[in-house]
C-alpha cells in the first residue's frame, strides 16, 4: 500500500505533547501535504507551563543562564538585565532572519512549523503554551511564513530559517495566507491569530533547532521510499521488455548473501513477473544478463537498506528536543548541551543522497538498453517505428543521463565540510540543510528517470507484443489511460511530468499491488 493510502486510514488529527506521540515521516507529510490537523494536548500544555514557571523563576531570581540572561554565541559572557530580557529576544529573530534564495515549498514550511512545535511540545524548552499554541493555529488555518532556502549552517541548528518562520510569530516578515504573499502581522490578522511578544527564552527556543533539515529530509524521505519501490517495477517492465534470465533473482541467491534488501527486491521482482507468457515464450538463450538488468536486487537493495537506516535517523531527530539550553524543572537543573548540531540528519542526508543517486543511475542504464539496437534484444532502435523521419524516444535517455549526472555532482557529501562561525565560538557545524536540499533535489531528479524508464519500458513492451505479466501490465495500462503509445514524434515533456507524478504519487505502486501480493 502508497504511503498515501496508508494516510488515509490514520485519524484526522495529528496530536502534540502526549509521552506516547511519537511523530512518524507519513504523519509530517500528511500534516504538510494533506492539510491534516494538529492539535496540542493537556499532557503537553502541563509540560510545557511546569517548564515556563521554572524559567520564570531563574529570572526573577537573577541566575545566569545562556541565552536567558545572557547575549549569544560569543556574546555569551555578556549579562542581560531583567528588563531588557524581551528586546533581547525580539533582537535575536530580526537579526538571525537573514535567509536567501528561493523560499521553500508550502509543504516543507508546515513540516518545519509542524517539528517545532511537536519539540516544544515536550516541554524541556521553557516557553509558554501561547508559543506552541501559535504554531499549531497557524498550520491549522494556512498561516505559511516565507521562508528563503538558503542560510543554515547546520549549527547551532536551523537559527536562519527558523528566524523566518518566528518573525510572523511577533508580527513581522512575510507569509502566504489564502494563496497570497501578505506582510506576516496582515496575515496573522486576517487569519484571526494573535501575534505574540516573545519573552525570557522564547526565540531562542524558536530558532535553535534542526527542524528545516529534518522536515525537509522527512519530505525527501516519504518520496524516496514510493519512488524505490516503484524502480523495481520499472526495472521488472525493462527485464520483461528485453527477456531477461528470470534465474538472477532465484530466492537462493539471496538465501546466500542475506541483506535485507536485497531478499526484499528479488521477491518483489518474482511477484512482479510471475505470469509472463513474454518471458515464457522467449526464444533467448543467454545464460545471463548485464549488471543493469542482473544486479537489481543488489543495488535496488542496498538502497532499501539505506532507506531504513535514513527513515531511523529522521524520525528519532523528529520527536527530539533540540535546542539550547535545555531545561529540566523536575531536577532543577539548566543545561548548557549541543542538541542542535544537525551531524545525524547531514549524514542521513548525504546517505539519501548517494543511494537515490544509483537507484538513478542502474534506471538510466536500463534505458540505454532499452533503446540502443544492440542491446535490445531485437526491439526497434529508440523503440519508433520509423527511425530517421522520427527519433522516438532518443533524446528522452538524453534527459535521463542528464539527471544522472547531475546528481553525482549533488552526491558529493556536504556533511565533511564545516566553516567555523561567530568569532569561531561556533567552530564546527553540520551543513546539515544544504546536505537535505541537496537530497531532496537527487529524489526529484531520479523520479524523474523512472519516469522516463516508465514510458520506454511500456512502449517496448507494446513493441515486443505478447502477454506481459499481470504485475507489469497493470503498471502500463495506468500509464496508457495518461500517455499513448508513441508513433510519430511529438512533444513529451507532458508525458514526462505524467509518469513522473504515477510514480511519485504512488498510483503505478498501487497499481500493482492491485493485482500482485503487496511488495516489500
Amino acid at each position: 500500500m502508497s504511503t498515501a493510502k496508508k494516510q488515509e486510514a490514520g485519524t484526522d488529527i495529528v496530536t502534540i505533547g502526549d509521552d506516547e506521540t511519537h511523530l512518524t515521516i507519513q504523519d509530517v507529510a500528511a500534516v504538510a501535504r494533506q492539510g491534516k490537523e494538529v492539535a496540542l494536548s493537556a499532557k503537553g500544555i502541563a509540560k510545557i507551563e511546569a517548564s515556563r514557571v521554572f524559567v520564570e523563576d531563574l529570572t526573577h531570581r537573577g541566575k545566569v543562564v545562556y541565552g536567558v540572561t545572557t547575549g549569544f554565541g560569543k556574546f555569551s559572557n555578556v549579562n542581560i538585565g531583567l528588563d531588557q530580557l524581551e528586546q533581547l529576544q525580539e533582537n535575536l529573530i530580526v537579526s538571525h532572519a537573514v535567509g536567501v534564495g528561493n523560499p521553500l515549498g508550502e509543504d516543507v514550511v508546515r513540516g518545519i512549523m509542524l517539528l517545532r512545535a511537536n519539540a516544544l511540545a515536550r516541554g524541556y524548552s521553557g516557553v509558554r503554551p501561547q508559543v506552541v499554541e501559535t504554531l499549531v493555529e497557524m498550520l491549522n488555518k494556512g498561516v505559511h511564513p516565507i521562508i528563503p532556502e538558503k542560510g543554515s549552517l547546520g549549527a547551532s541548528g536551523d537559527l536562519c530559517p527558523l528566524a523566518h518562520m518566528t518573525l510572523v510569530m511577533i508580527g513581522r516578515g512575510e507569509a502566504y495566507y489564502r494563496g497570497v504573499s501578505r506582510p506576516g502581522k496582515v496575515a496573522m490578522n486576517k487569519a484571526k491569530i494573535p501575534v505574540i511578544s516573545l519573552q525570557a527564552k522564547e526565540g531562542l527556543a524558536l530558532i535553535n533547532g534542526t527542524q528545516a533539515m529534518t522536515a525537509i529530509g522527512a519530505l525527501a524521505l516519504h518520496d524516496a521510499e514510493t519512488i524505490v519501490r516503484t524502480a523495481d517495477i520499472t526495472a521488472a517492465m525493462t527485464f520483461e521488455a528485453l527477456e531477461g534470465t528470470i534465474s538472477a533473482y532465484d530466492h537462493k541467491i539471496s538465501k546466500v548473501r542475506p541483506h535485507g534488501g536485497q531478499g526484499k527486491v528479488a521477491a518483489n521482482l518474482r511477484r512482479i513477473l510471475k505470469g509472463s507468457r513474454i518471458l515464457a515464450d522467449s526464444k533467448q538463450d543467454q545464460v545471463q544478463d548485464a549488471y543493469a538488468l542482473r544486479c537489481v536486487p543488489q543495488v535496488h537493495g542496498a538502497s532499501r537498506d539505506a532507506l531504513d537506516y535514513i527513515r531511523n535517523i529522521i524520525e528519532t531527530e523528529m520527536n527530539s528536543v533540540t535546542d539550547n539550553p535545555l531545561i529540566f524543572p523536575e531536577e532543577g537543573e539548566v543545561i548548557s548541551g549541543g542538541n542542535f548540531h544537525g551531524q545525524p540528519i547531514a549524514l542521513a542526508m548525504d546517505f539519501l543522497g548517494i543511494c537515490m543517486s544509483e537507484i538513478a543511475n542502474i534506471g538510466e542504464r536500463r534505458i540505454e538498453r532499452l533503446v540502443n539496437p544492440a542491446l535490445n534484444a531485437g526491439l526497434p532502435a529508440f523503440l519508433t517505428r520509423k527511425g530517421g523521419l522520427n527519433s522516438g524516444l532518443m533524446i528522452a535517455q538524453y534527459t535521463a543521463a542528464s539527471l544522472v549526472s547531475e546528481n553525482k555532482l549533488l552526491a558529493t557529501p556536504a556533511s565533511v565540510d564545516s566553516i567555523p562561525s561567530s568569532a569561531n565560538q561556533e567552530d564546527h557545524v553540520s551543513m546539515g540543510t544544504i546536505a537535505a536540499r541537496k537530497a531532496a533535489a537527487i529524489v526529484e531528479n531520479t523520479s524523474y528517470v523512472l519516469a522516463v524508464e516508465l514510458l520506454c519500458a511500456s512502449q517496448a513492451l507494446d513493441l515486443r507484443g505478447g502477454k506481459p505479466a499481470p504485475g507489469t501490465g497493470a503498471a502500463r495500462k495506468v500509464l496508457r489511460k495518461e500517455v499513448r503509445p508513441l508513433g510519430q514524434d511529438r512533444e513529451m515533456k507532458g508525458d514526462m511530468d505524467k509518469a513522473r507524478d504515477l510514480i511519485k504519487q504512488g498510483i503505478i505502486l498501487d497499481a500493482v499491488e492491485g493485482v500482485v501480493n503487496p511488495l516489500h
